[in-house]
């Protein structure tokens, strides 16, 4: 029993000895593990990063406030497309101011005028009329053209005239103007406006003739007009207005006239030996040319 007790003891032992011998390694392999992330602690807590001041930062990196003169800007809100089209305004007129005292100054070629001219301010129908040049008058003319008119240089001024009326040779004063007619300037030249020199020729003679009408129509977007080779006298006095008809039937073959319309009734010199024939109703007082004379040329 003694030997059996020892023997159980000393297997006891062992198992003791083996298992202290086992939790002492696990025991520091516990601390070894334990320890590293400690020690890397340390360490990083050894090193600490630099402080930041980011209200200082942020500071630094904002940008100083964008401030407008006030003598520029007044105040005034500001339109980015409005100021860019008024600047480019600005630059065009300037240079079309150049490009008019560049071709005064530059002009060399002289021409003479066939008949009197209004003087214009610009090639523009609203131009405005600032002069008369005679018949027979040596021109300077810059080379510049629009609108049915070209530029002259007046001393030192640009001013426009109908393009037709001047020519390279002088021109004798009393040529192509039938007795009766005349192509002396009218007190109303925007009527000239896009008209043929024969519908100038046309208009200037019945405006002499007829110095009671006022009112005329020139150019226009229908009918005969848009051509530039139309007239329309406006009145609706019947007695005026057979004397209008009167007078262009007499200067037809002077004045190369294709057609007159007066109340619903029409004349035309290739059928001269029918007289005035009747058309169609139209509608209305205009229509029907009950309120004006009309008439055109070749």
């Amino acid at each position: 029993m003694a030997s059996h007790r020892h023997k159980r003891e000393t297997n006891a032992r062992r198992l003791v000895s083996l298992t202290a011998g086992r939790a002492t390694r696990i025991a520091v392999g516990v601390a070894a593990v334990a320890t590293l992330p400690a020690v890397a602690l340390g360490v990083v807590r050894t090193t600490p990063a630099p402080s930041m001041d980011l209200a200082a930062h942020q500071s630094q990196q904002q940008q100083a406030p964008i401030r407008l003169d006030p003598r520029r800007y007044d105040g005034a809100s500001v339109s980015r497309s409005f100021n860019r089209t008024a600047a480019r305004n600005f630059q065009d007129g300037i240079a079309a101011q150049r490009a008019t005292a560049r071709a005064v100054r530059l002009a060399h070629v002289r021409k003479w005028t066939t008949v009197d001219l209004n003087l214009w301010s610009s090639s523009a129908q609203a131009a405005e009329q600032v002069g008369l040049v005679k018949a027979g008058t040596r021109v300077l003319v810059t080379g510049r053209a629009a609108d049915g008119r070209v530029e002259l240089a007046v001393g030192d001024q640009s001013r426009w005239v109908t393009a037709d009326y001047l020519s390279v040779d002088k021109p004798d004063a009393s040529a192509g103007v039938a007795a009766g007619l005349s192509m002396a300037p009218c007190p109303d030249g925007s009527v000239e406006y896009r008209l043929t020199p024969a519908a100038v020729y046309l208009y200037r003679s019945v405006c002499h003739a007829f110095p009671q009408i006022t009112s005329y129509g020139g150019w226009d977007a229908h009918g005969e007009h848009v051509t530039g080779r139309a007239l329309d006298i406006m009145t609706s006095d019947v007695a005026l207005g057979n004397s209008i008809a009167a007078f262009l039937q007499a200067h037809a073959s002077e004045l190369h006239i294709y057609d007159i319309l007066w109340r619903q009734h029409i004349w035309t010199p290739v059928r001269a030996s029918e007289g005035w024939r009747l058309f169609a109703d139209r509608g209305s007082p205009t229509a029907n040319h009950d309120d004006h004379v009309h008439v055109s040329v070749y």
